[in-house]
């Protein structure tokens, strides 16, 4: 089915690699993002925006991000659909690796809805070069997630809230994105 809107969601990484890190997963900064993810796919499906699923891969490593590890898909919560967006990528952002720029020009998409796993690196660095090419981009903090940073040599530790703070103050400061939440774009939308 074709959009019927100039939006797409972008669901980025929302994939089972990263539950199967249990430590790092069970010190996630918000539990909640699958559901609020799952809300955002539902207004946008009802809506007629097209959703495009993101994940992401790196053959040849034998992790969990490995292809063959059965593990690069997306999360049992959430279903894509057959006629929906669908990319694998091997860099930080959606758009370098991927054709996805492509699909979207296809679709006559101009703005785009960020959320997934990991706020302040695939999220955040998606939305930037978003911004770059020329969309227009909601960031929906509450429907990303990330997991604290421990220190290291030359950079001190950063819990996961704080990562998800800097990334609205980065993006929404900086006029990368316009900084939302699931409740908000779901009742701005549906008042269209």
């Amino acid at each position: 089915m074709s959009p019927t809107t100039d939006t797409a969601l972008l669901v980025i990484d929302a994939q089972e690699s990263f539950r199967q890190r249990p430590d790092d997963w069970a010190a996630t900064a918000n539990p909640q993002v699958f559901d609020n993810i799952a809300l955002l796919v539902a207004h946008a499906r009802a809506a007629g925006d097209a959703v495009a699923w993101v994940t992401h891969s790196e053959p040849g490593t034998g992790g969990v991000f490995d292809p063959d590890s059965g593990f690069v898909r997306v999360v049992t919560e959430l279903e894509p659909r057959a006629d929906e967006i669908q990319v694998t990528k091997t860099t930080v952002n959606a758009f370098t690796s991927t054709d996805l720029q492509r699909q979207l020009a296809a679709r006559g998409i101009g703005r785009l809805v960020v959320c997934g796993i990991r706020t302040e690196q695939c999220c955040e660095t998606t939305a930037r070069i978003a911004g770059d090419l020329g969309f227009v981009v909601e960031f929906v903090t509450d429907a990303t997630t990330t997991s604290p940073i421990p220190a290291g040599p030359g950079y001190a530790a950063v819990s996961g809230d704080d990562l998800m703070r800097r990334t609205e103050s980065v993006l929404g400061a900086r006029e990368f994105a316009t900084i939302t939440t699931t409740a908000r774009r779901v009742r701005a939308a549906a008042a269209v």
